[in-house]
């Protein structure tokens, strides 16, 4: 007999214990999660996955909104398959990168030049790299709470909380490891997002030693909130006003249109970077731009202004996974995503307003997250959970995952092509159940 959805699986406890044997926590990706163990897949088929003990999940983390597709997408699983029988890597070019990098600089407004690597942690290093090469300063700005990767410099002011993140008008730069250098804090100037006179006062002041300002059009981590139009004209304008490179980083967001987030809200950056969906389902990452910005790499000399490699860079397998990919992403598939999550999001604010409960819904396209809240957060700081609300979170993915259906703890989720109507209406159902059966777990909110 089968486990309960939400019981610890037995293979699955199995495993994690010999894990505990080679990986410190039991993991070797500090992103996976436990409760009080995670889940080992077994395999996975369009939107569901199967754990080693046999238990179907609709699946709302996608690998953290890499899979679009969902999972075994047969023209990826096509493509992938032909590739590896004529060789995994080589040290030379293919064709395959060239077919990838037409599509992406024929679809997106903002890249005439791209360059590959091999995730988005480095595609954000190398365009912060790019930023500094092209104007010689060596300070970025970032928003607090917005996640950008591995690197020092967007880690700052990643997980500030109340307890250490300063000022409001003048947020604290913030360490995110123990042993950060004091260097890299001063490099970095936080901004509040949505914040349209901070954000104009501190790039100003900033101005003479910021190379760049690195921006998620939708922020994820920071509360996935929809930027004000008038703080994408403060950010467009100031940077322009005093040459400041904008970044975009669209590791994650990308997925919100035919030509990506910055085209859908408006931002005009000089660099945009990209992962996750454009490889397919392998690993990959890119750093767009203009021709300009996009010369510090080389325009053919023996030692570009910043040279840049990779051993596993632009190699053949995600190349034809990620153009295979890319190709389904058409119009079609981008308005079948929009209905979806349009419709998950309509359903679950009706929902939330027929119980008067103290929950809110944010999100555009395919991606959703429900905050603990009755007034929907505008930023990291409005978005950021008290112990309370993190308690009521948990218990409701909780509630999903006996039901069939994985929610990330935060409850920030994504959707995929595969996805049906029907797919939609059990998530709503499940938590229209949650507010009407579940109220002793959500009271202890404040009203």
């Amino acid at each position: 007999m089968q486990p309960g959805h939400n019981a610890t699986g037995p293979k699955s406890a199995e495993f994690f214990a010999r894990a505990g044997k080679v990986f410190g926590d039991g993991t070797t990706r500090v992103t996976i999660e436990k409760d009080p163990i995670p889940r080992y897949i077994a395999n996975g088929e369009g939107a569901y996955v199967t754990d080693v003990d046999g238990r179907r999940f609709l699946d709302l983390n996608g690998n953290f909104t890499t899979l679009i597709h969902g999972h075994g997408f047969k023209p990826v699983a096509d493509a992938v398959a032909h590739q590896i029988n004529s060789g995994s890597c080589f040290a030379n070019p293919t064709e395959h990168e060239l077919a990838l990098a037409e599509l992406i600089c024929g679809r997106v407004p903002a890249i005439d030049w791209l360059r590959f690597v091999n995730t988005g942690t480095e595609a954000v290093l190398f365009a912060v790299k790019a930023a500094r090469a092209y104007t010689g300063r060596p300070a970025i700005a970032k928003i607090e709470g917005a996640y950008h990767g591995a690197c020092d410099w967007v880690e700052v002011s990643q997980s500030s909380t109340a307890d250490n993140w300063g000022d409001p008008t003048e947020p604290a730069s913030v360490p995110y490891y123990r042993g950060t250098p004091a260097s890299v804090l001063d490099e970095v100037v936080t901004l509040r997002f949505n914040d349209v006179e901070g954000c104009r006062r501190l790039l100003a002041k900033n101005a003479h030693r910021l190379a760049a300002i690195i921006i998620d059009p939708t922020p994820s981590r920071a509360g996935l909130v929809v930027p004000d139009p008038e703080f994408v004209e403060a950010i467009n304008t100031t940077a322009r006003e005093f040459g400041i490179l904008i970044i975009a980083d669209e590791v994650l967001n990308f997925r919100q249109g035919y030509e990506g987030a910055s085209a859908r809200h408006g931002f005009t950056p000089d660099l945009i970077t990209l992962g996750k969906i454009i490889g397919g389902g392998l690993p990959i990452g890119a750093i767009g731009g203009s021709r300009e910005v996009m010369s510090v790499f080389g325009r053919g000399e023996k030692r570009p202004p910043l040279p840049q490699g990779g051993t596993f860079s632009a190699n053949p397998l995600s190349m034809v996974a990620g153009l295979a990919a890319m190709k389904a992403l058409d119009h079609a598939a981008f308005e079948h995503l929009e209905n979806l999550g349009t419709r998950l999001r309509h359903r679950f604010a009706s929902d939330i307003a027929r119980h008067d409960a103290p929950f809110t819904v944010t999100g555009v396209g395919s991606l959703f997250r429900i905050h603990p809240k009755r007034l929907a957060p505008r930023d990291f700081r409005e978005a950021a959970m008290t112990a309370v609300e993190a308690t009521v979170i948990n218990q409701l993915t909780r509630i999903y995952a006996s039901e069939g259906i994985i929610i990330p703890n935060g409850a920030a989720a994504c959707l995929s092509t595969p996805m049906t109507d029907a797919d939609i209406d059990h998530v709503g159902d499940v938590f229209a159940d949650f507010l009407s059966s579940h109220q002793q777990i959500y009271e202890s909110l404040a009203v």
